[in-house]
């Protein structure tokens, strides 16, 4: 697909003919899938899915990021065009990638959504597919780690945020964004001695044994030293990646349902997401993006961006 296609060609989340390539029909037109990729529920030829969960019920404070996932497949049209900037490989070229499309669940029965989900994700990872998942509120990581944790055993966890999410919650019944890490520990999910936590700027006082790099220490140390810290925490273990679009500042990212002041600006989390490449990573997603409290699509744009960088981690890995 090249430039001059856009004069006859629309529509490519529906009509492209591979799963790999660039797309370049009109960023104001057309079917809005992730970066313009075909939407199929056939994984036997994917490599990684993006698939949508579009729910909230448990946002502290502004809801609304079950608009999420439409709001960020929207922003991503700007991106397929050309190679994310900054890798030295376009991981959509490379790799087969998909839209598989949001997750179906019973709105009226909330009780019964984790397990949805973790068997939507489980279904994806049977394929040996990877995912990266587009939210949807913090506590849709939980039954995604499940899934994952059942196929990969525990993993170590690389999570951007401006809170900790491990406040004390031993109903295994409760869905909660501020709780369902604590959960993952309860549960086996991850390993917190060999995991990160990024951009913390609110006070807990059971972290649970995680290393944190908070915001006071982005700002004082840089980036690269960050990269570098993060790196030598979670060596060659596999890692699932978990980004709280608040974990940027809400200059950067206001519409989010939790903003909090004093966080990294976008381009300092570009040069993070960069230069950690080479980490073992095995899926990731990006979450409480609301798109009601910011009409300017500025987080929205924030959290394509933050996916496509999950992407081209989780291929960086994997290239022939």
């Amino acid at each position: 697909m090249a430039l001059e296609d856009a004069k006859t060609q629309i529509d490519h989340a529906f009509t492209r003919d591979d799963l790999k390539g660039a797309s370049f029909e009109n960023a104001f037109a057309g079917a809005t899938s992730f970066l313009r990729r075909r939407y199929t529920k056939d994984l036997s030829e994917v490599d990684i899915a993006v698939t949508g969960v579009p729910f909230d019920q448990a946002v502290t404070h502004r809801t609304g990021t079950r608009f999420g996932p439409r709001a960020i497949r929207e922003a991503s049209t700007l991106q397929p065009y050309d190679m994310p900037y900054g890798w030295g490989y376009n991981v959509l070229e490379e790799f087969a990638i998909a839209d598989y499309g949001d997750l179906a669940f019973d709105y009226a029965k909330i009780s019964e959504f984790p397990e949805t989900l973790k068997n939507h994700i489980a279904g994806i990872l049977a394929t040996d597919t990877a995912t990266v998942t587009l939210g949807g509120d913090h506590s849709i990581t939980l039954p995604i780690l499940e899934a994952y944790a059942e196929k990969y055993g525990p993993l170590s966890l690389l999570q951007f945020d401006a809170h900790t999410d491990t406040w004390v919650d031993d109903d295994m019944d409760r869905i909660d964004h501020g709780t369902f890490l604590y959960k993952a520990v309860k549960l086996g999910l991850v390993d917190p001695s060999r995991s990160v936590q990024v951009g913390i700027r609110t006070d807990n006082p059971d972290t649970l044994g995680f290393n944190i790099i908070d915001a006071r220490e982005m700002h004082r140390s840089g980036p690269d030293a960050v990269a570098r810290k993060i790196r030598e925490i979670l060596k060659d273990y596999p890692t699932y990646l978990t980004f709280d679009i608040d974990c940027l500042d809400p200059a950067f990212a206001p519409g989010t349902g939790t903003p909090v002041w004093g966080g990294p600006s976008s381009a300092y989390i570009a040069v993070i997401l960069r230069n950690i490449a080479g980490i073992e990573l095995m899926g990731g997603d990006v979450v409480e993006v609301s798109p009601p409290f910011d009409t300017s699509g500025i987080t929205a744009m924030a959290g394509a961006h933050v996916a496509t960088e999950i992407l081209s981690l989780w291929g960086w890995t994997r290239r022939a």
